[in-house]
C-alpha cells in the first residue's frame, strides 16, 4: 500500500510516517520504480505499534527501545516491564507538575476581578514569575 493508504490504515499522518522513517524508528519503505513508498503488512503492524506507543505517551527514544525489544524474541519480559514502569513514574511526575500548574493558575484567576479595569493579577503574576502557592484543589 502507498503512504496515503498506510496513513489511513494506521491513523498516522503521511508526514509523521516520513518523520519516523527519517529517524530510523521504522525501516525505510520499499520504493516503486517511480519512487513511491510501498508499505507491507509488517510495516503497517509496526506503525500501529508506534501509534499505540505514542498514544500512551512514550517518547520516540522509548518507542525505539520498545520496538527493539518487541522484535527481539530472546529478550526478557522484565526488560519491557522496566521501560513501562519508568514511563509510569515519569507520567506521575508530569501529572503532579500539571496539578501544581492548575493550582497556581486557579489562584491567579481567583485574584483577578475579570472586569473592565486594566489591572490584572494574572498578568502581574506571569510578569513577576513569582511562585504563587496554589489553593487547595483536587
Amino acid at each position: 500500500m502507498n503512504i496515503g493508504e498506510a496513513a489511513k490504515a494506521t491513523g498516522i499522518s503521511a508526514k509523521m510516517i516520513r518523520y519516523y522513517e527519517g529517524l530510523n524508528l521504522i525501516r525505510p519503505a520499499l520504493r516503486t520504480a517511480s519512487g513511491y513508498r510501498v508499505y507491507s503488512d509488517v510495516d503497517i503492524h509496526t506503525l500501529r505499534f508506534v501509534r499505540r506507543s505514542r498514544d500512551l505517551g512514550f517518547s520516540v527514544r522509548q518507542i525505539s527501545t520498545l520496538l527493539n525489544l518487541w522484535q527481539d524474541r530472546s529478550r526478557e519480559s522484565g526488560q519491557v516491564k522496566r521501560v513501562a514502569l519508568q514511563h509510569i513514574a515519569d507520567l506521575e511526575v508530569r501529572i503532579s507538575e500539571l496539578r501544581d500548574m492548575i493550582g497556581v493558575l486557579k489562584t491567579l484567576a481567583d485574584t483577578c476581578h475579570g472586569d473592565h479595569r486594566p489591572d490584572c493579577p494574572i498578568l502581574h503574576g506571569l510578569e513577576r514569575g513569582a511562585r504563587v502557592e496554589p489553593t487547595a484543589f483536587a
